[in-house]
């Protein structure tokens, strides 16, 4: 019974994460054609959900994805909107290298730096919406680990989630400018299997909802200290997996 059960659990994040990718990649085909021009402003959450037939967490995801690419920008209260063709690439962080431990380091530090603030603005400023989405995350890297599969956009999406719940655009600025790299582990990722030990990947799921719970709880020191005891052990962690692949 339990293997049967793990197979549903399988067959539905496979599921979910297919319809965020093909509702992601239908939304991106409306702007590449024009459907949604620069300036236009999506539907409603609700109303995205009825036009793809799909939950508001693959509607949260798919837009979450599209504004990772600099397609689209939330105005808190307001909406989504279609941004304006980059002109060029953005130059963003400098690349981490992945063969030097100390430049992994350094840009745990610059994350230290802007998420330890992030989480305790979060806890005292955060919506009930915004704290389901933060906890939606963390639900959907339990399902990732079950099913062996990556975790790495989904911890990304849940950072990205504490920086949003600030309700300070600037803090989701920062850390996309530092790109999918923010996730250490993602530079030695490969294909649709996951690399990490499973006692890595546990004890990050347990510290992600120490923070989670703190934030949800108002409590902005509890939150603060979280992150940084989170991100401080990422720093000894990482040299721990390095030196296992």
């Amino acid at each position: 019974m339990k293997r049967a059960d793990n197979i549903t659990g399988e067959k539905a994040s496979r599921r979910g994460r297919n319809l965020v990718e093909t509702v992601g990649r239908r939304m991106r085909d409306a702007i590449a054609n024009g459907e949604l021009k620069p300036g236009d402003k999506l539907p409603t959450e609700s109303g995205l959900t009825q036009q793809y037939q799909v939950s508001r967490t693959v509607v949260r995801e798919a837009i979450a994805s599209l504004r990772a690419d600099n397609l689209v920008e939330v105005r808190h209260g307001v909406g989504v909107f279609v941004l304006p063709p980059q002109s060029g690439a953005q130059s963003g962080f400098r690349s981490v290298d992945v063969n030097r431990v100390s430049s992994i380091i350094e840009m745990l530090e610059v994350r230290a730096a802007i998420e330890i603030e992030a989480a305790g603005l979060a806890a005292v400023r955060s919506s009930p919406a915004q704290q389901e989405l933060i906890f939606e995350c963390i639900e959907t890297i339990k399902r990732q680990i079950a099913a062996g599969e990556p975790t790495v956009e989904s911890d990304r999406a849940f950072h990205l989630a504490i920086a949003d719940s600030t309700n300070n655009p600037r803090f989701r600025e920062l850390l996309e400018a530092i790109g999918r790299q923010m996730i250490p582990r993602s530079l030695l990722q490969e294909g649709d299997v996951e690399i990490s030990p499973a006692e890595y990947l546990a004890q990050i799921q347990n510290e992600h909802a120490e923070i989670a719970s703190a934030i949800a709880e108002g409590n902005d020191s509890a939150a603060r200290e979280a992150m940084r005891a989170h991100l401080k052990g990422s720093q000894q962690r990482y040299r721990s997996l390095i030196r296992r692949t």
